[in-house]
């Protein structure tokens, strides 16, 4: 019998800055974050540096002091591979890698990583491949020929052309061809759309690991793939649901993450515009995560940016059943924080108080479960009887079996 193997993870080190518009506390949210998605590619972390700059230094992101300390320590634990958690330029990269002569990373170039991994059709994976490339053009060295074979033969090479200069045609000609396949699916994608007819669309919109696949999977009883890492759904899914006897099409998409890479928000536009063609959003929030308030502004900033900010919005707020609520005593004089109000004090807060409905749930429990899905047949019959406006007779709700 052959013996599991266990999972090799990558050891790695972090480093991050504090800086005027980043203090001690943000970064260290950051950090957190970052690591989370070191775990998800693959990797553990073997220790943070960091360091209080009022800007990051343009040669090497961080002091030359700080640099010699996290050698000397890379050199002692053999560690392979450095995190930034903020984009290099590409000077900045040659100038690390050249001091340090280990592999370097930056926060784009690791959820990369991660999207490359998780992509899992041919559309996702062409997604990927044009952020990738958009990202690495700029970045290209003297190493950079393994890309694939040189261009050769009579008059395809320009005179004086340099191998790198070979190497930056390579990768515009392999970006203008990953548009072009882009573009293909796109039509074969809206057709697809188009076929749908006049039913009613909602989407699963929220930061990254919130549970919009676990709840994906409840409403429309499926096996969406679903996990406790960063990017676990990166292809969009779409499922025929019927709450009572109302059907509509479901969406899941893409989760999306505080500094989110400009290439990846570029290649996947596309896939947002499942987000753009819906009727309802539901935007899913993980109350239990200490900075959802900053995960809502980020998801709401990305909505703006494709013209979906003011669609119907249903805000979820789920994984109340990880929800950390100490009880008071009544004599207790300690101030009120995150950790003593319950999930009644949460209802009283601006949560419930915002113009969009709101619920509270646990997705995973199937706690309030009724209650969301009373909610979301509401929201999807005030769009259903303006489409459809000779069946008021057919609304009422029931709670199947």
């Amino acid at each position: 019998m052959l013996e599991k193997k266990e999972t090799q993870y990558e050891k790695v080190v972090l480093i991050g800055l504090i800086t005027q518009n980043q203090d001690e506390e943000k970064l260290n949210e950051y950090l957190d974050e970052l690591e989370f998605l070191a775990y998800t590619a693959g990797a553990e972390t073997a220790k943070r540096f960091t360091q209080k700059l009022d800007t990051p230094n343009p040669k090497t992101f961080v002091g030359k002091g700080k640099l010699q300390e996290i050698k000397e320590y890379i050199i002692e634990n053999e560690i392979p591979t450095v995190i930034f958690d903020d984009e290099l330029t590409p000077s900045q990269l040659k100038n690390i890698e050249r001091e340090l002569e280990v592999k370097i990373l930056d926060r784009t170039n690791l959820i990369l990583d991660i999207f490359a991994q998780r992509a899992q059709t041919s559309y996702a994976r062409t997604q990927v491949e044009l952020a990738q490339y958009e990202y690495l053009l700029p970045r290209l060295t003297r190493m950079w020929t393994h890309l694939e074979r040189q261009k050769g033969g009579i008059g395809l090479r320009g005179p004086g052309e340099t191998e790198i200069e070979t190497d930056r045609r390579i990768v515009r000609d392999r970006i203008s061809l990953l548009k072009e396949k882009l573009k293909a699916i796109d039509k074969q994608m809206q057709t697809q759309r188009g076929n749908r007819g006049k039913m009613v669309r909602v989407a699963l919109v929220g930061y990254t690991n919130v549970g919009k696949s676990t709840l994906m999977n409840a409403l429309a009883k499926s096996e969406v793939f679903a996990e406790n890492k960063l990017f676990a759904t990166l292809d969009t899914t779409v499922r025929k649901v019927v709450i009572s006897n109302i059907p509509f099409l479901l969406t899941d998409t893409v989760g999306f993450i505080r500094k989110l890479p400009t290439q990846l928000v570029e290649s996947f536009k596309s896939t947002l515009d499942e987000v753009r063609e819906a009727d309802l959003l539901i935007h899913v929030v993980d109350i239990s995560h200490p900075s959802f308030e900053d995960h809502i502004e980020s998801v709401n900033q990305i909505l703006n940016e494709i013209d979906c900010r003011e669609k119907p919005t249903i805000l979820a707020f789920n994984k109340i059943d990880a929800f950390s609520y100490v009880q008071k005593e009544e004599d207790d004089l300690t101030p009120t924080t995150r950790e003593n109000l319950s999930l009644e004090d949460w209802k009283k807060t601006w949560m419930a108080k915002e113009n969009n409905p709101t619920v509270f749930l646990s997705a995973i429990q199937k706690s309030n479960y009724t209650e969301f899905k009373k909610l979301v047949y509401e929201e999807i019959k005030k769009i259903h009887t303006q489409r459809f406006p000779y069946n008021d007779f057919l609304y009422e709700y029931y709670e199947e079996e």
